[in-house]
């Protein structure tokens, strides 16, 4: 796909994260299920050899590239340089990435789905600096985008972590919940390449399953079904207080 990238105007706080991580963010379990992921959403999607998939937030291109060995084309964007480097390497034919900011997606209606795992993008924009400046609901902004790069009836898979789950595990997780953005505050360590440490604040967004039917709705997306998932166990489950995450599958309305 031809185009010019973004300028790298660096205003996310994960960049600085994933700059630390590098490849080292493949080494954490969440990471293990890909296969399982890839197999259950080939299905749940409909995806076939030659179809387009734009991959948002994709990281260092796991899905990606175990989409690209099944003959799926796959745009992946992610906001961290050093990612979309790792990206590339060894990328299957028919895969390419780019760095972009998923709150300023420019598609339209190029692709016949869209994948948003594992907070790649989506429950990530509200948090560190310059909060009060942004939007109600910043993450809104990104399921805009990936709505309008879809074709009319163009499917999409979109995980996000639970509300439910977060606010009764807050506690023993050791991590604070602001129940007015709904948004949970981490400090953790996290190591590199080399085994060097960093600590680390994360901000993740949580939903509930209406927030994420509203929110489709909103970017003119049809929810299909809210699955409850786990890294490496996406299944067909209703959703629960006890999942970590939900699994938004929606189309592009007609």
């Amino acid at each position: 796909m031809d185009r010019p990238e973004q300028p790298a105007q660096r205003d996310h706080w994960f960049e600085d994260l994933a700059d630390h991580l590098g490849s080292a963010y493949l080494r954490y379990s969440f990471t293990k299920g890909t296969e399982q992921e890839v197999a259950f959403l080939v299905d749940e999607l409909g995806l076939e050899p030659g179809m387009r998939v734009l991959d948002v937030g994709c990281g260092p291109g796991r899905h990606a590239h175990a989409l690209g060995r099944r003959g799926i084309g796959v745009h992946g964007v992610d906001i961290s340089e050093r990612f979309v480097e790792l990206a590339r390497v060894d990328a299957p034919g028919g895969v390419t990435f780019e760095r972009l900011d998923a709150r300023r997606l420019s598609f339209d209606g190029e692709f016949d789905a869209a994948i948003s795992l594992c907070q790649g993008a989506f429950g990530l924009s509200d948090g560190g600096a310059g909060r009060a400046a942004r939007p109600p609901d910043p993450d809104a902004g990104v399921l805009d985008g990936i709505g309008r790069a879809l074709r009319p009836g163009g499917r999409l898979a979109l995980s996000a972590f639970s509300a439910y789950f977060q606010v009764r595990h807050t506690e023993v997780m050791g991590s604070t919940f602001d129940a007015t953005r709904g948004v949970n505050h981490e400090r953790t360590s996290i190591k590199d390449e080399a085994g060097a440490d960093a600590e680390v604040d994360l901000w993740t967004t949580c939903f509930t399953p209406r927030e994420l039917r509203l929110l489709a709705a909103r970017s003119g997306l049809a929810t299909d079904e809210i699955w409850s998932v786990r890294p490496g166990e996406y299944r067909r489950e209703e959703p629960s207080i006890d999942s970590e995450e939900f699994l938004l599958i929606a189309h592009r309305a007609i």
